[in-house]
């Protein structure tokens, strides 16, 4: 009886054990999300940080060195061309000038002094010429002798020698006098730069020194910045595009501004300039290279913050800003989640291991090597852009051709039509595990990663 017992047990364990493991020998469907493909408008980004700054500031330095006894504006004001700015002590220039204009009257004095001298010599070298005339008639004619001849002669060219001198004389303090005005003009131009004037309209947007501070000018070396100049209401965003995204930036292409200090709002801009010449950052392999690229901030997108009564401009110089340069634009187009795009590879296995049985068969006579390297050439894995569509509870891996994407959706321009559900989630199960014919279950979010069996 108790062997009977023992046999039922058995083959009740048996009967258990069987059924589990059917159960866990059967197919587990996994949990997926889906998004039916749709149409949108898709605008296309390039996004990029930097800094804003005037679209034109101009540094303001004194041609001449010397002491600031003077500041008439301080940083934030508001000036126009014209209005003085500070004054540089103008002691040592007005010292300057004024011995050039005392070296520039002696100058004259002496000028006047040779030209009288030389009209002087001029008159007498005209009686000594007359003279001399005079006696090479009479010795043309036999009347005086030689000797009296000669002297005249030595008389008359000593003269012309006398005026000759005179004339350069003058020629000399003539010089003099020109190269001391243009002495005593660069004198008087340096005691004038000793008063700074703003070139522009604008707004001191920094001010790098005080009264009382030495600067030096700018007449044989870069010079002392003293303050910088800038339109506030012409502002731009500097902003470093990585060398993969710079061939997608063009001049005109619209773009959207964040700026920090304005956190609840964009504003609008316009790309102005893109650099040539790129940036590089670090010396090594992984170096980061970038392209300057500056952005208009457009005033009528923050016109609203522009008040006449207010005494600062809405942005400043430094302040922190995100650009996203609107590169390209499609509309109407079916879409997807960038997500649910992935790549899987397109080998044709069967022709590899038919070239590894070909070349391991003996007495196989070939008759061209090159017949081999074709068909290598034709097992060469294809990576391919994909999607899987949700179809009777199975996942079908459908070939794709995909266009612009924004920051959520990719354009598809072949493979799928509108209203196709696609599965869109989870990634990891896009990326690597679904294949053709899986078996899937469609979820809510919320139950993704629940492990429900089917």
């Amino acid at each position: 009886m108790k062997k009977v017992i023992w046999i039922i047990i058995a083959g009740v364990l048996l009967l258990v054990t069987a059924i589990l493991l059917k159960n866990c020998s059967g197919s587990k469907a996994l949990n997926v999300t889906t998004e039916n493909a749709q149409k949108r408008n898709i605008i296309e980004t390039v996004s990029a940080n930097g800094k804003i700054q005037p679209e034109v500031e101009v540094k303001i330095s004194s041609d001449v060195s010397g002491e600031i006894v003077e500041l008439f504006v301080k940083e934030g004001d508001q000036v126009k061309k014209g209005d003085l700015l500070c004054k540089i002590n103008p002691l040592i220039y007005e010292s300057n000038s004024s011995r050039m204009v005392a070296t520039l009257n002696g100058a004259k004095a002496n000028l006047s002094n040779a030209k009288a001298r030389l009209e002087q010599i001029k008159a007498s070298f005209a009686n000594i010429e007359s003279s001399f005339q005079r006696n090479k008639k009479l010795f043309d004619q036999g009347a005086i002798s030689q000797s009296d001849f000669d002297a005249a002669k030595a008389a008359f060219e000593g003269a012309q020698a006398d005026v000759k001198a005179a004339e350069e004389n003058v020629n000399s303090f003539e010089y003099n006098v020109k190269s001391t005005e243009a002495s005593l003009k660069e004198a008087n131009d340096n005691l004038a730069k000793t008063n700074i004037y703003s070139p522009v309209n604008g707004t001191i947007s920094k001010l790098n020194k005080e009264k009382g501070e030495r600067v030096v000018g700018t007449a044989q070396m870069e010079g002392t910045e003293i303050m910088r100049l800038a339109n506030l209401t012409e502002m731009e965003v500097s902003v470093d595009v990585n060398e993969n995204d710079i061939v997608r930036v063009h001049n005109g292409d619209t773009s959207l501004i964040e700026v920090d200090a304005y956190a609840d709002r964009k504003f609008k801009g316009i790309v102005t300039e893109i650099a040539n010449s790129a940036n590089t950052m670090g010396v090594t392999a992984d170096q980061v290279t970038n392209f300057v690229v500056k952005i208009r901030i457009l005033q009528e997108s923050y016109m609203d913050l522009i008040n006449e009564n207010r005494a600062t401009a809405p942005f400043r110089p430094g302040m922190s800003a995100t650009v996203d340069i609107q590169t390209k634009e499609a509309r109407n187009i079916i879409t997807v989640p960038i997500q649910s795009v992935t790549t899987r590879s397109d080998s044709t296995e069967f022709k590899a291991k038919e070239i590894k049985k070909e070349d391991n068969q003996e007495g196989v006579i070939v008759k061209n090597d090159n017949e081999k390297d074709e068909k290598r050439e034709n097992s060469t894995i294809k990576i391919e852009e994909c999607v899987f569509v949700l179809a009777e509870g199975k996942a079908k891996k459908v070939k794709v051709k995909t266009g612009i994407q924004d920051n959520n959706y990719i354009e598809i321009k072949e493979g799928i039509k509108e209203g196709d559900e696609i599965i869109s989630g989870p990634y990891n199960a896009i990326s690597k595990q679904l294949k053709e014919g899986m078996e899937v279950k469609k979820v809510d979010k919320s139950e993704l990663f629940s492990g429900t069996k089917k």
